[in-house]
């Protein structure tokens, strides 16, 4: 609930400081949260591992759209979107860097006892679970795959 409340600060504070795409970026993250507490089958309160994922997911979707945008040609959409993308990864823990990733995987292949490609589901299975939020998942897989080879 921390980060919730943290989250309504910071719409506050970018009002005050009239910052439109800061405030842009937090509103979206308020109504995720509004949207996912309402859901049907919905939890009452969220987690703060729960509004990361909602954060992460809007972040993805920002880039995508600034990637679309620019294919486009429309720079100026493109660069309002990697603006509130900037605003959202604030909100995220720090993503470990393919070494670090390697590494741990390294001691979850070894934990898992995978040796050969066809282990891969088990090794993902609880890698994903274990790097959520840190890693992404594109990353997992392909350093997963390369020491299984």
């Amino acid at each position: 609930m921390a980060l919730e409340t943290q989250i309504q600060k910071d719409i506050m504070e970018a009002m005050k400081a009239k910052d439109a795409v800061r405030l842009a970026a937090v509103r979206s993250i308020k109504s995720a949260i509004l949207l996912a507490k309402t859901a049907e089958g919905g939890k009452k309160e969220l987690e703060d591992s729960d509004i990361i994922k909602l954060i992460q997911k809007l972040s993805k979707q920002r880039k995508e759209s600034a990637e679309q945008y620019t294919a486009a040609g429309r720079q100026d959409l493109a660069d309002n979107e990697l603006a509130e993308a900037e605003v959202l990864d604030k909100y995220l823990p720090k993503m470990l860097s393919e070494e670090e990733v390697e590494a741990r995987l390294k001691e979850i292949i070894a934990q898992v006892g995978a040796s050969a490609p066809s282990d891969m589901g088990k090794v993902m299975g609880v890698a994903t679970k274990a790097l959520a939020g840190i890693a992404e998942g594109r990353t997992i897989s392909s350093i997963v795959k390369r020491l299984l080879a």
